[in-house]
């Protein structure tokens, strides 16, 4: 494309100026960040826009929870009743308000071994009438015991609501994730270039189908097109399929098993390539390469004119995206192509 002529105040190099700058590549690379700014790697996304938090069902949740201050305390009494009626005292007992769960943490009195609570569990869940509940014993770093409860009105977590808050809005992670919020009702926020092999397991309506579409609308909310790829599997095309023709898809979304398999041979010798290229560098992450590519082409001569005759032109250096493959209902995919399908994700 034919560059636009710099705005009047900027001033372009002339031919007779341009040879001492060619002479002193640091002299040039100050001349063109004063005449065009700093190197913008978006630039060719420069009219991409990310989703509106309006295209998010608010689902009528501003964010608080309501508490029912009686079944709190009925709770509570009933747990140290229970506890007192197995001859098991409580030294102090609060409680965390969570969306859907109520921590319940207690001090036992000294001298009560730990695990005589824990055999409580079912006990305590009869008393409180509840479907079940989940004995925390110890709570890592706090010296106390939890007893998580359900709450009889759960509230819901809206994802509009996630998304909306500071701690996603403001995490400095390359490929922050919102998955739901916390017992304590703070949005949990993790970096999945953190945690690169994620397994998303679970009984029938145990929410694995939320979490991985909450997985992918953190990073369409996060990131553009050139930051990161997706490469989507799905065999039985119910889940996955809704992300059809969407920036950021490598390929459509793969719902051919037996097609899928060559996708993850590619997704392979693509992680081949990049290792070569890492190596090349001397680095051992893709943010670090990005870095180094990013400054190369900052302190690079961008010449307008082709380079002499004899003299081949360098391939420039690009950032490298993240390439991330998600895979739904993976035992499906096993079945038809185990052999391929188990070698490739070995490899990955």
């Amino acid at each position: 494309h034919n560059s636009p002529p710099p705005p009047a105040h900027q001033t372009s190099l002339n031919p007779d100026s341009a040879s001492r700058f060619y002479k002193s590549p640091d002299l040039l690379a100050e001349k063109l960040v004063e005449n065009f700014g700093e190197f913008d790697p978006t630039l060719e996304l420069a009219n991409y826009k990310f989703p509106h938090l309006d295209l998010l069902d608010s689902h009528g949740a501003s964010g608080g929870i309501t508490i029912n201050q009686e079944e709190l305390e009925e709770n509570k009494n009933k747990i140290v009743e229970t506890l007192r009626n197995y001859k098991i005292g409580i030294a102090q007992i609060k409680a965390t308000i969570g969306p859907t769960v109520t921590l319940y943490e207690i001090v036992p009195d000294a001298g009560i071994r730990i695990s005589k609570i824990k055999n409580l569990e079912d006990d305590i869940a009869l008393s409180l009438a509840a479907l079940g509940i989940r004995i925390i014993a110890p709570i890592p770093g706090k010296g106390t015991i939890g007893i998580e409860v359900p709450n009889k009105k759960p509230t819901v977590v809206s994802m509009r609501s996630v998304i909306a808050s500071k701690k996603f809005q403001n995490a400095e992670m390359q490929l922050p994730i919102a998955l739901g919020k916390t017992i304590s009702n703070e949005t949990f926020v993790v970096d999945l270039a953190k945690m690169p092999h994620l397994l998303i397991a679970g009984a029938t309506g145990t929410g694995k189908s939320v979490c991985l579409n909450a997985i992918i609308i953190s990073l369409l909310y996060q990131a553009t097109p050139d930051e990161v790829r997706l490469l989507l599997i799905d065999p039985k095309r119910i889940e996955l399929t809704a992300y059809e023709g969407i920036p950021h898809l490598l390929h459509p979304v793969v719902t051919d098993p037996k097609k899928a398999n060559i996708g993850l041979k590619w997704a392979v010798a693509e992680m081949e390539r990049r290792y070569e290229l890492l190596s090349l560098k001397g680095v051992r992450s893709i943010e670090r390469y990005n870095q180094m590519v990013l400054q190369a082409k900052k302190s690079k001569p961008r010449l307008k004119t082709p380079p002499p005759t004899g003299e081949s032109e360098e391939v420039e250096e690009q950032p490298l995206p993240y390439l991330i493959i998600i895979i739904d209902e993976l035992a499906d995919l096993m079945i038809v192509a185990s052999c391929e399908v188990e070698e490739s994700i070995i490899l990955l």
